[in-house]
This record gives structure tokens, sequence and C-alpha cells, in this order.
């Protein structure tokens, strides 16, 4: 009998020590799955972090794309400005020419002096028009452009 106790208490001990093995193959497991969770986690961190640097570049080429538009606009205006300002008049310098350039209100301006400046300030306008578009469009693309077309048509008719 006190043979069979001790083969008893034996197995018994086996069985504890083989479960206890068995917890510990499972914590174990469960810190290998953290670990792995944790990976993850640390992968799509990164991930993520990248495609916010991604749309931060993104965003960065917009600004630099709208920034090129709006000084190309700029340039336009500096272009059209440079052209609708009126030629040199020698009236100042030398008053015995001052009959030759007649304003575009007298009365006496000729019929070709006319029709010359009527096709200066449609020029004028069509050019106005055109960057006007392009002010528009340019500000549909950016909510910052604050530089808005205003071209007057002033064309001096000078005749020489």
């Amino acid at each position: 009998m006190h043979s069979d106790l001790q083969l008893v208490r034996h197995q018994q001990q086996q069985q504890q020590q083989q479960q206890q093995q068995q917890q510990q193959q499972q914590q174990q497991q469960q810190q290998q799955q953290q670990q792995q969770q944790q990976h993850q986690q640390q992968q799509q961190q990164r991930e993520h972090y990248q495609q916010q640097q991604q749309q931060r570049h993104q965003q960065q080429q917009q600004r630099q794309q709208q920034q090129q538009q709006q000084q190309q606009q700029q340039q336009y205006q500096q272009q059209q400005q440079q052209q609708q300002q009126p030629g040199h008049t020698l009236s100042s310098s030398r008053p015995e020419l001052k009959k030759f350039f007649l304003p575009p209100s007298s009365k006496s301006m000729s019929a070709a002096a006319a029709a010359a400046a009527a096709a200066a300030t449609t020029a004028a306008a069509a050019a106005a028009a055109t960057a006007a578009a392009a002010a528009a469009a340019a500000a549909a693309t950016s909510s910052s452009s604050s530089s808005t077309m205003s071209t007057t048509a002033s064309t001096r008719v000078e005749i020489y």
C-alpha cells in the first residue's frame, strides 16, 4: 500500500510538472504573440508615418506649383502693364510738335487715328480678359492667391 501511495504521488507530481511546463509554454507563446503584435503595430506606425511624409511632400509640391503659377501670373501682369504703358511723348521737350499729339477726346481726330484707338482698346480689353481668366483659374487652384487682376485699358493714341 505504501508503495502504491508513493507511485500515485509521484504520478501526481509529474502531472503537475507537465501542467506547469505546458503553462510556461503557453505563456511563452502568448509573449511571442504579443511581440508579434507589437512588431506589427510598429510596422503600421512606420507605414503611417511614411504616408504622412508622402502627403506632406505632395502638399509642398502643390504649394510650390501654386507659387510658380502666382509668379507666372505676376510676370504676365507685369508684361501687360509694360505693354499698356503709353509711349514716350516728345510734346514736353519740344513744344512745336504738340500739334501732332492729339488726345483721344479731341474732335479733330482723324478716322485712321480713331480706328487705331479702337483696335488698341479692343486688344487691351482682350488681353485683360485673358489675364482675368488666368487669375480666376489660379485663384480656383489656390485659396491663398491674393493677386487679382485689375488691368485698365487706358491707351493713348499718338499720331507722329
